[in-house]
């Protein structure tokens, strides 16, 4: 059994930065890409920044020059740095990876969600 468990969520003054980690774990062989999603209330679940395995990074324009993206391959890791945090940066954060378990195929995990607000 695979599963992804998020930390790092939490209220922070707008201009501030936050940073989340996904770590995975399990049966796994290999992951694939990583990434970070956002829902906000009302809003449809859009995607924030994503990670290869080679490290190739993809980023949001709403987000490109504030937020990094990282990962740790022997950590099975996925870290978010945010910088200047904005009001609208506000949502509930999802890790994602689409994992090779030891004993299943390709599948697409996500974790239970973080909570980021950005208030002053």
């Amino acid at each position: 059994q695979v599963q992804l468990v998020e930390s790092g969520g939490g209220l922070v003054q707008p201009g501030g930065s936050l940073r989340l980690s996904c770590a995975a774990s399990g049966s796994i062989f290999s992951i694939n890409a990583m990434g970070w999603y956002r829902q906000a209330p009302g809003k449809q679940r859009e995607l924030v920044a994503t990670i290869t395995s080679g490290g190739s990074t993809n980023y949001a324009d709403s987000v490109k020059g504030r937020f990094t993206i990282s990962r740790d391959n022997a950590k099975n890791t996925v870290y978010l740095q945010m910088n200047s945090l904005k009001p609208e940066d506000t949502a509930v954060y999802y890790c994602n990876a689409g994992i090779v378990g030891r004993y299943s195929d390709y599948l697409p995990y996500w974790g239970q969600g973080t909570q980021v607000t950005v208030s002053s």
